[in-house]
């Protein structure tokens, strides 16, 4: 078991946690959620004792390990890849080279015997003789191939470090688990793999994740940080969601109903204070209405953003057709002779692997690259904009946030301009912020305002999720289910995919497949059943 007892930490004046009081229990996988700011990474480190709080204290069962993935990616690439994994436990390592250091003596003495004897039977005693079978499974089941297991971390590519790390962190059962977005830069058999290890897994998880799918499958309950505060609610995101709702909903009606009863007994005062004969009803009305306390209903910290995609026109019934198209970047094929044509009504995903696929061909249908050979053509009523997934280009300039948005405006007017940049959050000053100096989410809310006020019909996005807080994906996913023009999308959120496309299509080594279906229902079809098999190991 892990707690929080009257946990404070303070930056200067600003408190972003107070007096805060939560118990972690074996058996349950915490999702960790709140506002962007709100302080979910910053608690996982309190927890796992890489920050000391201003007051309180963290309390853990003696004897238990913590294990927390880290994300520092160069930390290991003088490790190779089992070592690095089997660093998950830091004392069943050093028993392993300790073991190494004394047998590899040329003068192996008494003591040195002695020394190793014990070093054998706490090696024993952890499972030690298992330790390089566990951590082969754990890559395995993640996508680190055999063949990688002895090389040097710095060999890999970011994305197998990452899985090395989360490897790390799963490794040698700890009592509690700590992870901050453990399904970043995973790609699906590797996320529904450890979908299903959490799922099995019998201590402590407490993780954050802006994947919402994520947080539905394994959390058992939900951490939610707003005011400085933890509550703790029963069940997975959805069911959190739902009941948060809910509750002030109730607080809400529970209001209009003590202020009816409050107007009630205001008036009959009013009207018999000064009536002899009625004089004791009103003195006892006074009491009942000083009893009478309204909920405190706080407003929370969180902001959703408001996301409406309206297109100026209507979409005809031929929108686009793709004919034989090719092209090779430094020498690779990306995209072979492809072919296929998007109807009015229209919601694809692109999904699978290949990003470097994906991205090109949103590039070429944009007009910023040049296909090879092939050609496709756009409908006369359509019109498209585009949301691409490196948007460094996009805002390297010394404008500031309206000016920049006016670009791409057909109403030169400010009011209006600044209209959609309130939707998105950017009210008052914060919209006269230089757009080089903006975060990754800001910048990506910059670009959700340029599709809206461009009023296309056809949306091109890439991967426009990355770098957003929960409540801005679950306003981008509400936007695109109700914009009623065409998408040409690729996202790593599920549960966007799901309920938006209806239509998938994925690069493969033998060609495009495209499928009239939900991502679900493609995931179960028997394109896929032998990548659900890849890494069950």
């Amino acid at each position: 078991m892990i707690s929080a007892n009257n946990v404070t930490l303070r930056f200067g004046k600003r408190a972003l946690f107070e007096d805060v009081n939560i118990k972690f229990t074996p058996g349950n996988c915490y999702g960790l959620i709140g506002a962007n700011g709100a302080g979910k990474s910053t608690f996982l480190k309190i927890l796992s004792g890489e920050i000391e709080p201003t007051k309180g204290e963290i309390a853990l069962t003696p004897g238990e390990r913590i294990s927390f993935l880290k994300q520092d990616h160069f930390q290991y690439d003088d490790y190779n890849v089992m070592d690095t994994v089997i660093m998950g436990n830091a004392r069943l390592y050093e028993i392993m080279k300790l073991k190494e250091e004394i047998y590899a003596k040329e003068n192996f003495t008494e003591e040195d015997g002695i020394k190793a004897s014990e070093l054998e039977d706490e090696f024993a005693t952890m499972n030690g003789w298992d330790a390089e079978v566990d951590a082969a499974t754990l890559l395995n089941g993640l996508g680190i191939e055999t063949e990688l297991h002895l090389k040097y971390m710095k060999e890999l590519t970011g994305p197998e470090k990452v899985k090395v790390l989360l490897a790390q962190a799963l490794f040698g059962n700890p009592d509690v688990l700590l992870l901050d977005e453990p399904t970043n830069h995973l790609d699906l058999a590797a996320i529904n793999w450890l979908e299903e290890f959490l799922i099995d897994f019998e201590n402590i998880i407490i993780v954050v994740s802006h994947d919402r799918y994520f947080l539905n499958k394994v959390c058992t309950q939900i951490a939610d940080i707003d005011y400085s505060k933890i509550q703790l609610y029963a069940g997975n995101y959805d069911f959190w969601y739902e009941s948060s709702q809910l509750i002030i909903k109730q607080m809400k009606e529970s209001n209009r109903k003590k202020e009816e009863k409050i107007k009630e007994l205001q008036e009959f005062i009013q009207r018999f204070s000064a009536n002899a004969s009625k004089s004791k009803q009103a003195t006892s009305r006074k009491r009942a209405l000083e009893k009478i306390e309204l909920d405190e209903i706080k407003p929370s910290s969180r902001k959703y953003p408001y996301i409406d995609f309206k297109p100026n026109r209507d979409i005809g019934n031929e929108v686009l057709t793709v004919e034989n198209l090719s092209k090779t970047i430094d020498g690779v094929k990306v995209i072979d002779n492809i072919s296929f044509i998007v109807n009015s009504g229209d919601k694809i995903a692109f999904v699978g692997s290949d990003e470097l696929a994906k991205t090109t061909l949103f590039r070429i249908l944009a007009g910023e690259l040049e296909p090879d050979s092939g050609s496709f053509k756009w409908g006369v009523t359509t019109s498209n904009s585009y949301f691409p997934k490196d948007n460094t280009l996009e805002f390297d300039n010394e404008l500031n946030i309206v000016d920049w948005l006016m670009q791409y405006s057909e109403e030169k007017d400010i009011t209006y301009v600044r209209g959609f940049l309130g939707r998105m959050l950017f009210s008052g000053d914060e919209a006269l912020k230089k757009v080089n100096v903006l975060s990754g989410g800001e910048k990506v809310r910059c670009l959700l305002s340029k599709l809206m006020i461009s009023g296309a019909n056809v949306l091109i996005m890439d991967e426009p999720t990355n770098h957003l807080d929960m409540e801005s994906i679950t306003a981008l996913n509400n936007g695109m289910i109700k914009f009623n023009g065409v998408i040409l999308f690729s996202s790593q959120d599920h549960q966007i995919v799901q309920t938006t496309a209806n239509r998938i299509m994925e690069f493969t080594e033998t060609g495009l497949i495209d499928k009239q279906t939900t991502y679900d229902e493609y995931l179960m079809s028997d394109e896929n059943a032998s990548k659900r098999q890849i890494y069950s190991v």
